[in-house]
């Protein structure tokens, strides 16, 4: 099973992860032109398997989508690929607008 972090958790973990740690944003195109977490990679979850080459193995991936549903079947997919550093990040953009970055416009 998926670890689970806080948004506020998540993010404390990105700052000091440095380049170890991916936050990797698994909702669609049209979400991410509505609200995106600077520095995520973006890459919608219909997408991941065919482009699961392009993941490091060895990083650490907090997944995020628009409320944690879809991010925790991503990590669960991930972590049956052998990605052993899978983290979900609880309420997804939605938790990360409310608790870490007001920025973000919440959709």
């Amino acid at each position: 099973m998926p670890h689970v972090l806080s948004a506020t958790d998540a993010a404390d973990r990105i700052r000091a992860g440095g380049d170890d740690v991916i936050l990797l944003d698994c909702r669609e195109p049209e979400e991410l032109a509505i609200a995106s977490i600077d520095g995520a990679l973006a890459i919608p979850m219909g997408e991941i398997p065919s482009r699961l080459p392009e993941l490091d193995p060895e990083k650490e991936y907090i997944v995020v989508c628009h409320h944690g549903i879809r991010s925790a079947q991503v990590c669960a997919f991930l972590a049956s690929n052998d990605f052993d550093r899978v983290i979900n990040l609880a309420g997804g953009i939605e938790a990360w607008s409310r608790d870490v970055d007001a920025s973000v416009p919440r959709y």
